[in-house]
């Protein structure tokens, strides 16, 4: 089943709603993101400190609501601009490829998300480095705030201040933001000859094709967490990285997916609504 080509149209106007329909609907999608910021901070403990469900609970009430929330400006600000350029930037680069490709018709929309998710690493790999850095509870100490942290990192070389991480993080969002726009057109096509409404339709097709994603490279996600959370010390690279990481979760895929499935959840609740909300809007902007 082939994706329809949504906003083939060469008028600048129609370029510009796709950014604004992105950031709108990320921008509602908000409202979950910092209603569950703290499974963010009890997956983040659990991708760190591999520590169970209940032990990172009971680390985040004995510290407390502020520090609960500590951290949280950063993904509120990244997943309003990251809808904006993700949606924007890959279907300004779906014209130019429908207008001079010869690649199937069908494939193009991941080739398009493929090189959006590229740009949206360059863009965000430092928000995601402050972020990390401000929820490592190790850090409150000697990084009590943010401005504490971006002189920090202003003082380190980009690649092990605010770039830290990059490879793994442009790795995961390229291969993800490809399978999204690939996936999910075709899935929603699926779903619609169930008999659901369109909007319906949108939002299992985010929630699924979210899930999948979520599931396929959460590894990575894990591998980030644990290259960007500190400050300073020995610069490791990706490989050298990865490998003590899998030697701390004693080489078990279990251990390496411990905090996925909070993750999974909350990934399906904001790219389903993100979905739903950005299909609407394009359908009501013809």
């Amino acid at each position: 089943m082939n994706m329809p080509l949504a906003g083939s149209s060469g008028d600048p106007v129609v370029r510009f709603q796709s950014y604004l329909h992105g950031g709108t609907s990320s921008l509602l999608s908000t409202l979950p993101t910092l209603i569950v910021f703290p499974v963010y901070k009890t997956v983040f403990r659990q991708q760190i400190h591999n520590t169970a469900v209940h032990q990172a609970v009971g680390q985040l009430c004995k510290e407390g609501p502020v520090k609960l929330y500590r951290g949280v400006v950063p993904p509120l600000v990244m997943r309003t601009l990251n809808g904006t350029l993700l949606f924007g930037l890959q279907d300004t680069l779906l014209h130019q490829l429908s207008s001079q490709t010869v690649v199937s018709t069908s494939a193009l929309p991941a080739v398009a998300g493929f090189g959006a998710g590229v740009v949206e690493a360059v863009v965000f790999t430092p928000f995601e480095r402050v972020q990390n850095v401000l929820q490592n509870s190790q850090n409150d100490r000697q990084l009590p705030s943010l401005k504490s942290v971006l002189v920090k990192l202003r003082a380190q070389r980009m690649a092990s201040g605010f770039y830290r991480a990059f490879l793994p993080i442009a790795a995961r969002n390229a291969l993800g933001s490809s399978l999204y726009f690939g996936l999910k057109g075709p899935v929603c096509g699926v779903v619609a000859e169930q008999g659901l409404s369109p909007e319906a339709s949108s939002f299992v097709s985010g929630t699924l094709t979210s899930m999948a994603i979520s599931l396929t490279l959460y590894p990575l996600s894990v591998l980030v967490a644990n290259m960007q959370a500190q400050v300073g010390g020995e610069v490791k690279g990706v490989m050298a990285c990865w490998k003590l990481l899998w030697e701390s979760r004693h080489k078990s895929l279990t251990l390496l997916y411990r905090g996925g499935s909070l993750v999974i959840l909350r990934s399906c609740i904001t790219w389903g609504i993100t979905t739903a909300i950005y299909d609407r809007q394009e359908k009501r902007s013809g």
